[in-house]
Order: structure tokens, then sequence, then C-alpha cells
């Protein structure tokens, strides 16, 4: 996502940075059960096909990529989430450099500074703020997501330290097992588990508006 906004602000021609900022946003329209059932269709089997058994072979002896390459799992969930979340804090990240002020990067120019210094020395540093604020909004959108993530993590009730096992979220966990609980404290540890995620993602969300709040109010004193 910094990769792109940075592109699309420091590097591409106004038109590519259109046409491409628009292509990454839409993709914020793409409803999460779509998403899902790309990836349990097409980006598991690959996954299993091609990546896991690339992954056990180089680095298996690493508890986080052993096991058998079963396509489904935490690491397809998490590269399914990653997509997902691109548009958000990519669009976020390049409104926080488009703030950067022009007088300071034409300065590092005036130095004699080349596009990678002014990008890496006076755009990042300049909205750092803003991109973990942008990075606060995506983790909070990731921990909310439930269909997506629950058509290829495999929603297995156990923990374990390898990537490619299956395993369950907290949002996962509810639309799999709601419609099926019937006694009362199956009930109650549910609506327990959804306050849960309910406090993190409000306390995720708190933190990113704080940091972006804090952002905005340093450049219009500086302005």
């Amino acid at each position: 996502s910094l990769a792109i906004a940075l592109f699309l602000v420091e590097l591409a021609p106004p038109r590519v940075s259109r046409v491409v900022g628009t292509a990454i946003e839409l993709l914020a329209a793409i409803p999460s059960i779509i998403y899902g059932m790309w990836g349990l269709f097409v980006f598991a089997p690959f996954m299993a096909t091609y990546v896991q058994p690339w992954l056990g072979s180089t680095l298996g002896f690493l508890p986080l990529f052993s096991g058998p390459p079963l396509g489904i799992g935490m690491l397809t969930a998490g590269i399914i989430l990653a997509f997902m979340i691109l548009p958000f804090i990519s669009s976020i990240s390049r409104e926080v450099f488009s703030l950067v002020p022009s007088v300071v990067k034409e300065s590092a120019y005036g130095l004699g500074s080349t596009t990678w210094e002014v990008t890496y020395k006076v755009t990042v540093p300049y909205g750092l703020v803003g991109i973990i604020g942008a990075m606060f909004l995506g983790l909070g959108r990731a921990l909310g997501e439930t269909m997506a993530v629950t058509f290829v993590i495999g929603n297995a009730h156990r923990i374990s330290a390898s990537l490619f096992a299956p395993g369950n979220t907290i949002a996962s966990t509810l639309a799999n097992e709601f419609s099926e609980a019937t006694e009362p404290l199956y009930i109650s540890s549910l609506v327990a588990l959804g306050l849960v995620l309910y406090l993190i993602t409000y306390l995720v969300q708190v933190i990113a508006q704080m940091l972006l709040r804090r952002m905005y109010r340093a450049w219009s004193v500086g302005l």
C-alpha cells in the first residue's frame, strides 16, 4: 500500500496516477464474499499446488512453514485480508503524502537531492504519523472481516505454530456457530466474543483517529 501511494504521488504522471488510483480504490467496492469465493476456488488451490510446497521445501525447518500444504489456512486468509485492506491504506497514504508542502520537497531538490532521497528522507518522515494511522485503520478493517476469512481460514478451533494450518478468528467463529447455539451458555459465550471483538476494533479505531488528528493539527500549525 505504501509503495503504491508513493508511486502515485511522487513518480507516476497525473494521468497514470488517476487511472491506477481509481482502479485501486475500486477494490474496496468488491463485496467480501466475492473475495472469499475467489480465495476458496482460485487462490487456495494455487497456494496448495505452488506456493506452500515451495515454502515447505525451502523453509520447512521453521515451525511457521511446516505441515501439509492444505491451501486453506492462516497464511491464505492473511493474504486475502491484505488484498482487502490494500485500498484503504493506500488511499489514506496517498492523501498523507499529497499534504506534504511542495516547498519542503522543492527545497530538498534545490539542495541536490534525488527523487529517492526526497521520498525517503522528506515525504515519508513528514507523513509518518499519518502512515501509522492508516495502518491502524486497515487493521481495524481486517479485524472485523468475516465472510472472506471464513471461506479460507479452515475454521479449526486450535492454535498452531504453522501458517499452513487451519485456524479461526472471532468473527469467523461468530459466523459459523451463532446459528447453532441453542444453550444459554453457548449464546452468552458468543456474545462475549462479539463484545471482545468490538472493544478491540474500537480501541484500534480510536488510536488511528488520534494519530491522524495529531498529524493534521501539526501540519496546520506548520502551515
